[in-house]
């Protein structure tokens, strides 16, 4: 299996053996269930891998049937779909663990940036800004956003304030520097998108990691 679904923790710090500090995320991951299947027309094929429990209270008929046939007892919190790639196969039923990564795997996360809300361009884009004395009021504002007389508009794509983050993003070139599969735990070099508890996708990555 290329991927697993997990839990940001948060960060800490591990010690190599000669001395150095390694700054690492920790996740739990898994353990996931196969939900689902697919294969498309060109022969690919991607499996569906349920995280976490849904409170019995909570489950929808739908979602209770789609996990029964899967021969699930409860029902994923979390449902998120993973190509498994050349060579890889999966039925549903199936139970996904963090023993899947050792250390010294090139590993992306992906998951969903912390949101900052409605935010202007200084926070958002890192504008410089105006000077902040002599009675300037626009030291926070973005200052002129288009020509006037031709052609009359805002240019599209003009960096502007708005709303920051909630975004998908995905950290890619990590490497792994721990597996802890008696907890379910996975600690990555480095920090990956996502505020603590958020839910995070790790795959394999093939190619040259991010740092030495």
């Amino acid at each position: 299996m290329p991927g697993i679904l997990g839990r940001k923790l948060g960060m800490t710090r591990l010690f190599e053996s000669d001395g150095r500090v390694v700054p690492v995320t920790v996740i739990e991951a898994g353990p996931c269930s196969v939900v689902l299947v697919r294969e498309n027309a060109a022969g690919e094929k991607a499996a569906q891998l349920g995280f976490g429990e849904k409170k019995p209270k909570r489950v929808k008929k739908p979602a209770a049937g789609h996990a029964r046939r899967a021969g699930l007892e409860t029902v994923p919190a979390v449902l998120r779909t993973v190509g498994l790639g050349a060579g890889a196969n999966a039925s549903p039923g199936d139970v996904v663990k963090v023993d899947i990564f050792t250390p010294g795997d090139r590993v992306k996360v992906t998951g969903i940036s912390k949101g900052r809300g409605f935010q202007g361009v200084v926070k958002r884009h890192g504008f410089r800004g105006g000077p902040a004395s002599h009675g300037n009021t626009r030291y926070r504002k973005p200052g002129s956003v288009g020509p006037g007389t031709n052609p009359s508009r805002v240019i599209k794509g003009k960096r502007s304030p708005g709303h920051m983050g909630a975004a998908r993003r995905t950290q890619i070139g990590l490497c792994v520097v721990k597996v802890d599969a008696d907890q379910n735990l996975l600690f990555v070099r480095g920090a990956i998108p996502g505020p603590k508890n958020g839910v995070v996708m790790v795959r394999k990555q093939e190619g040259k990691g991010r740092y030495a």
